[in-house]
């Protein structure tokens, strides 16, 4: 999904020509002045992550007044978004219309194929693989290292996209006696790492687009062993299961276009920025065109057991929301237990899609990641529109460092 390179320029610490510039009378700017010794910008999205964590530091303690240097952060662009230009404005508006992009999408896949299923094997392997790369354009090797930083907060993310989220479909697939073709797909797409949709949703949400970012960059690496362990594990005593093959093709649609994008990021710098510029308008485009051709490909299904394949794909992700938030509530803040419950429930659907399509000789198995691409779409935007209404507390807890 296009969601990283949108998001990931919100909440850098770029600095950018195009940010708001900070009220000259504002308490925030008084703090500023202070570090002007250590040139420290006028925008509030700084340029040095040290110094930003600094300045940070000491707003904090402005809380109790409303006020966040990082609005991004936590999913509030509303200070921001007069900052844009014309042409990010409109890309904003195109990436959290993804719901929107989605039931156009599957209309047309159900009853319009012909318009989606040109989207095959191969050129849904090389669209997916552009995604990967796009995620990783946006991406440094500071970011693995903030991972390191947050072990705890990003790695109760990845226990629960990798332990939760498998032990529901496997439960789900086994309590309602699913054929075993369908069984297996279920469990794919539970064991699938977290969709670039996810960040979208958070952002909706006020939760920690940062965390989110980063949850899933780290469930995207992780799913290159995981995804292929625990489907045969889950899956192996249903029907024949190619790990290796899987754990192949996850890493070449994933990780080899995720380092090219990191490296071309890290060591090209000015020719990223150029490309970054124009890929979030090719992915939508593909975003859409992702969820729609996997519609498409199983509309005949759809049209006649779409009921009963609808139910078990809806349940595993609303349970996945809803036990991703119970159990980040135990230990952290509203906005990073959003986040978690976020990246619990939706996962790269097209992935499975994918794997499905490639490993698993009965096309049935694609099926249930079809459908999820739908029930993830808009039961994670239909859960952020309703916390987008919920405000954060003044105190809430800080989870997340920088």
């Amino acid at each position: 999904m296009l969601s990283t390179i949108f998001l990931k320029k919100a909440i850098e610490w770029n600095g950018s020509r195009k940010g708001p510039r900070l009220n000259a009378a504002s308490p925030k700017m008084a703090l500023v002045k202070e570090f002007q010794d250590i040139n420290v910008v006028e925008s509030p999205c700084l340029r040095k992550p040290f110094v930003a964590t600094r300045v940070n530091h000491i707003f904090s303690s402005y809380r109790n007044l409303g006020l966040s240097c990082n609005a991004a952060t936590s999913g509030d662009l509303s200070n921001t978004s007069g900052g844009l230009s014309q042409y990010e404005k409109i890309i904003e508006t195109l990436t959290t219309l993804f719901p929107v992009w989605v039931i156009v999408g599957t209309v047309i896949g159900i009853y319009k194929p012909a318009l989606v299923t040109w989207l095959e094997t191969d050129l849904f392997t090389l669209g997916l693989g552009f995604l990967m790369l796009s995620m990783g354009l946006t991406l440094t090797f500071e970011d693995f290292r903030r991972c390191l930083r947050n072990p705890w907060t990003v790695g109760v993310g990845f226990l629960a996209q990798y332990l939760i989220k498998p032990a529901l479909g496997f439960a789900i697939a086994m309590t309602l006696k699913l054929s075993a073709p369908l069984a297996t797909g279920l469990i794919l797409v539970s064991c699938c790492p977290g969709g670039q949709a996810s960040n979208v949703a958070t952002y909706i949400s006020k939760g920690n687009v940062a965390l989110s970012v980063l949850m899933t960059t780290c469930s995207t690496i992780g799913a290159i062993v995981m995804t292929p362990l625990l489907t045969k594990l889950l899956a192996g005593q249903l029907v024949p299961v190619d790990a290796a093959g899987l754990a192949i093709s996850t890493f070449q649609v994933v990780l080899v276009p995720t380092i090219i994008g990191v490296l071309s990021n890290e060591y090209f710098p000015k020719f990223t920025s150029k490309i970054v510029t124009i890929t979030p308008l090719i992915g939508v485009i593909l975003t859409t065109l992702l969820c729609a051709s996997p519609i498409g490909q199983v509309a005949d299904v759809l049209k006649t057991q779409g009921a009963q394949l609808l139910f078990p794909v809806a349940l595993l992700h609303a349970v996945a929301f809803f036990i991703g938030y119970l159990i980040s509530k135990l230990s952290f803040g509203e906005s990073t237990s959003r986040t978690i419950s976020i990246e619990c429930g939706m996962q790269s659907s097209a992935l499975g899609f994918l794997l499905a399509q490639k490993h698993f000789t009965n096309p049935l198995v694609a099926v249930p990641s079809a459908v999820s691409v739908v029930c993830m779409a808009l039961g994670g935007s239909a859960l952020a529109v309703y916390w987008r209404n919920q405000p954060i507390p003044i105190d809430d807890k800080d989870d997340f460092k920088e």
